[in-house]
């Protein structure tokens, strides 16, 4: 069974909630390697990755080659809403990772392989999953360089270092685009079931960085009281990307009403 999807300014974003997608995802993890052509990559798309893929062709490409492509961000339940779509909750990192670990701990002997961040911030993962997640199966973990960009011979180190570990899925904690476009380049190589690229979730399961309060994600405002925390990093996704990404909303939702043909595909 497939997760319900539909179409968001060109991109195929699942629409069907959390738990229909973690079912699907169950169903992977019960099946086969060798039934699969490649590893399965479940990525996010918010109101600034769309953004960023409007320059940027291969993390275009990338998002349009997610198996799960879900929506991260209120802006995204918004454009839903806007163009008359089925799409009620956001899909965080966070929600991928607490999700899906409850099911590997559910299931038992599953293996799990951590990509990014630093040594230290992985210890501090390894130990907690060790008390909050005892039933599942630390494969590995893996520091890469802090770069812009990989080169082919970092790339091969990685790769080999996941495959040499044999984990059923692969956490990649990395920024944006890098993380996604590290997996679309490789899933090919990679012998892992599933692989999901959750970006900061790796400081906030650790406590490294703070999530935003319950309330504020619950109105659609998590953003907020991040930008206030951290202004330099993130001013950007509001001040450029909130904008871009709504003009481009009512763009094309004025155009579908009037002419009847998307300025997307």
């Amino acid at each position: 069974m497939e997760a319900a999807s539909e179409k968001i300014l060109g991109y195929t974003v699942v629409s069907s909630g959390l738990g229909s997608c973690l079912e699907t995802i169950e169903n992977l993890l019960d099946s086969q390697r060798t039934a699969l052509p490649c590893c399965q990559l479940a990525l996010c798309l918010n109101p600034h990755s769309y953004v960023e893929s409007l320059h940027n062709p291969l993390f275009s490409d990338t998002l349009h080659h997610a198996d799960w492509l879900v929506p991260d961000g209120a802006g995204i339940v918004l454009a839903s809403r806007v163009l008359g779509g089925k799409i009620h909750e956001r899909i965080s990192g966070s929600d991928l990772f607490c999700g899906i670990n409850k099911l590997l701990e559910k299931k038992g002997n599953t293996k799990v392989f951590f990509l990014g961040s630093t040594e230290e911030t992985l210890k501090i993962i390894v130990r907690k999953l060790s008390e909050e997640y005892p039933g599942i199966q630390l494969a590995g973990t893996f520091s890469p360089p802090f770069k812009s960009e990989f080169s082919e011979q970092e790339s091969n180190a990685m790769v080999e270092a996941i495959n040499n570990a044999h984990p059923d899925v692969l956490w990649v904690g990395m920024t944006s685009p890098k993380q996604d476009i590290w997996l679309y380049e490789n899933r090919e190589r990679l012998n892992v079931l599933f692989a999901a690229a959750i970006g900061a979730v790796f400081d906030f399961y650790t406590g490294k960085a703070k999530r935003s309060h319950p309330f504020f994600q619950k109105i659609g405002l998590e953003w907020l009281p991040r930008l206030l925390r951290d202004p330099k990093r993130l001013w950007k996704r509001t001040v450029i990307s909130a904008p871009v990404f709504l003009f481009h909303l009512f763009r094309h939702k004025i155009f579908t009403t009037f002419h009847q043909s998307p300025p997307f595909s």
